[in-house]
Parts: C-alpha cells; sequence; structure tokens
C-alpha cells in the first residue's frame, strides 16, 4: 500500500513519538511493520491525537458561544464584534476539521479503504491544527483588546502564536528533518 501524504509516509519511527522509539540494539532483534499493522498503528496514533485536540477545541469553542450572552457582550465596539465572528467562525471549522477523521471512517468503514482514511484524516488533523491556532490567536486578540490597550494585546498575541509556531511546526519540522539525515 501506498500514500501519497508526506506526514504519514515517514519512516516508521517517530521521534517526536515515545510510542515509536526504542533502542536501537532491541530494534534489530524485533519483526518490522508490515504495511497493514504500519497503517493500523497510524490509524491509533490518529484516533489518539484526535481526543486530545477534539476536547480543546471544544471546551474552547463553547467558552466563545457562551460570550455572545454576556452583559459585556453589548459593549463591545465594532472591531471586537468582527473579530468575535471570526473567531466563531475559525473555531466552528476547526471542530469540523478535527471531527472530520471520526465521519470519515464511519462512512468508509467496512471498504478495505484505511490508507485512504488515514491519509485523509491525518490531512484533517493538519488543517484543524492551524484552524486552531488561529481561534486561540483570535480569542487572545479578542479578550485582551477588552482588557489591555491594543499594542499591548497585539504584541503578546504576537508573542504567543510565535511560541505556538515554535511548539507546534518548527520543532516537529526540525525532529523530522533530522531524522531524514539519519536515515540517509
Amino acid at each position: 500500500m501506498t500514500m501519497a501524504s508526506p506526514e504519514l509516509t515517514s519512516s516508521a519511527h517517530d521521534p517526536s513519538c515515545p510510542s515509536c522509539t526504542s533502542a536501537p540494539s532491541s530494534e534489530a532483534h524485533e519483526r518490522p511493520e508490515t504495511d497493514r499493522e504500519r497503517l493500523n498503528r497510524k490509524w491509533n496514533e490518529i484516533l489518539q491525537e484526535t481526543r486530545v485536540a477534539q476536547t480543546g477545541v471544544q471546551i474552547l469553542f463553547g467558552f466563545l458561544l457562551s460570550l455572545a450572552f454576556t452583559p459585556a457582550f453589548r459593549d463591545l465596539e465594532l472591531f471586537d464584534r468582527v473579530l468575535y465572528v471570526v473567531t466563531v467562525a475559525a473555531g466552528a471549522s476547526s471542530v469540523a476539521a478535527l471531527i472530520a477523521p471520526v465521519s470519515i471512517h464511519r462512512f468508509l468503514s467496512g471498504l478495505r479503504m484505511k490508507d485512504e482514511v488515514v491519509e485523509a484524516a491525518g490531512r484533517f488533523m493538519a488543517c484543524g491544527m492551524v484552524l486552531l491556532a488561529l481561534t486561540i490567536a483570535c480569542t487572545l486578540l479578542l479578550i485582551l483588546n477588552v482588557v489591555t490597550d491594543s499594542v499591548v494585546g497585539e504584541l503578546v498575541v504576537g508573542i504567543v502564536m510565535l511560541w505556538f509556531a515554535v511548539c507546534w511546526y518548527v520543532i516537529p519540522l526540525r525532529l523530522r528533518r533530522k531524522s531524514r539525515r539519519r536515515g540517509d
């Protein structure tokens, strides 16, 4: 079985995933994964990742929905109201993308399409994470616009989102590049 998605075709050992690492000496004695075993492992990893991401995005989304019903919401300026709408739309889109793997699996279960399910689920997870980062950025900006001077709020949001980029994208991509160099 072949998979087109680069994030799914990496080697069987992902250095950023504790369940994927093992001592080199024990690897020599282990039987290599079959394509089916690798696919099942990747699907199980996606399920675990989905559970974590779904919980966070659903809590955040629920918080966002409740804001419109608070007395202070009526006092928001036009920019903050527009930002709220963008934030809620990004949050709803993130929920949809992060729950999509469940729907895809349910509709395609039993059709012997696990490689396609894993590939699509991986893409939806990546999309959902980007939308989640956008939702968090907008939420922070909305809250900090109300609490602080807008310049201070924008600076704090910029710093926090830079940290997100380092944690969610820069470090994983560096580890992936390191893993590929080791494999060459």
